[in-house]
């Protein structure tokens, strides 16, 4: 399994993979949006999970999120939004831009690896 971690903060980024590493993932960064679509590029159907940051340069996570939907190729791709944004009307955006979980920083490993199966549709 593969996940694409996108996040402005390289030291989340390794928090997510190392996560994601306990569950038999590799996973691959990208420190915005323009940089995550470019690794989906380059591997369009290689990615079976994105976390997502929200604030980001360059491309934020949502306008990454609707982008992302609004593309046949990973209009389906699950996708887990873990950001600070932590305020029932983010939550909401976001979901209804298409995002399948949504966590909020700061998180426990636990919690991160539940959603990330969530996510993924191997819960129990």
């Amino acid at each position: 399994m593969k996940i694409l971690v996108v996040d402005d903060s390289a030291v989340m980024r390794r928090i997510v993979a190392s996560s994601a590493a306990l569950l038999g993932a590799d996973c691959t960064g990208a420190g915005d949006g323009a940089q995550a679509i470019a690794q989906l590029e380059s591997d369009p159907a290689g990615f079976q999970l994105v976390c997502l940051d929200w604030n980001m340069p360059v491309m934020g996570g949502l306008e990454f999120l609707y982008t992302l939907r609004n593309d046949p190729r990973w209009k389906d791709l699950p996708v887990l939004m873990i950001t600070t944004e932590g305020s029932r009307d983010s939550i909401i955006a976001a979901l209804k831009a298409g995002a399948t979980g949504y966590l909020t920083k700061p998180f426990n490993q636990q919690d991160l690896q539940s959603k990330m199966i969530d996510c993924l549709g191997l819960g129990a």
